[in-house]
């Protein structure tokens, strides 16, 4: 095969949204770190919605991002917490998918801590092939041409054969 076409994971995104900050968001930070190993950094509001009472510019959740061996082998945990189970209505068109965690104790070897609570989070995986550097380099960029970018089908085999996923 050529390696040019050889898919890999790009990034692994964990997204927790509390709704606000202070406590609740500093323990949704706690959990992200002891789940990825990593430091989380926190969202903002965009806007402000007065109904909700949100003020733009207010801390409003916290998010990793994974990249190489460390993404793959939280990605294998994940996948674990929903029972290898995705569905096909995850995976968009240009190749990357999205599920999410109703609860992190779902995930192994993370235990309920009464302190800490129990938060539901996003996972989004991008998927690439050699190549897409093209589209972020400065000099010269050009758009990944479509018969290069990752279709759902190909995303979904890939998932399917690497990690054992099934597609519903």
């Amino acid at each position: 095969m050529n390696p040019m076409r050889e898919i890999r994971v790009e990034k692994v995104v964990l997204n927790i949204g509390t709704g606000e900050g202070g406590d609740k968001l500093a323990k949704a930070e706690r959990i992200l770190q002891s789940i990825t190993g990593q430091k989380p950094a926190r969202t903002f509001a965009k806007k402000s919605v007065r109904e909700w009472g949100v003020k733009r510019g207010a801390p409003l959740g916290c998010m990793v991002t994974l990249r190489g061996e460390r993404a793959i082998e939280t990605l294998k945990r994940l996948f674990d917490a929903v029972e290898r189970r995705l569905k096909k209505d995850s995976f968009d068109e240009s190749g990357n998918f999205a599920f999410g965690i109703r609860e992190h104790i779902d995930i192994p070897g993370v235990s309920y801590d009464p302190e800490l609570g129990v938060f539901g989070m996003d996972v989004c995986v991008a998927l690439m092939r050699p190549g897409y550097r093209i589209r972020r380099r400065r000099r010269l960029t050009r758009p990944v041409p479509a018969s290069h970018i990752v279709t759902r089908e190909e995303a979904i085999n890939f998932i399917s054969e690497k990690f054992g996923v099934q597609v519903v």
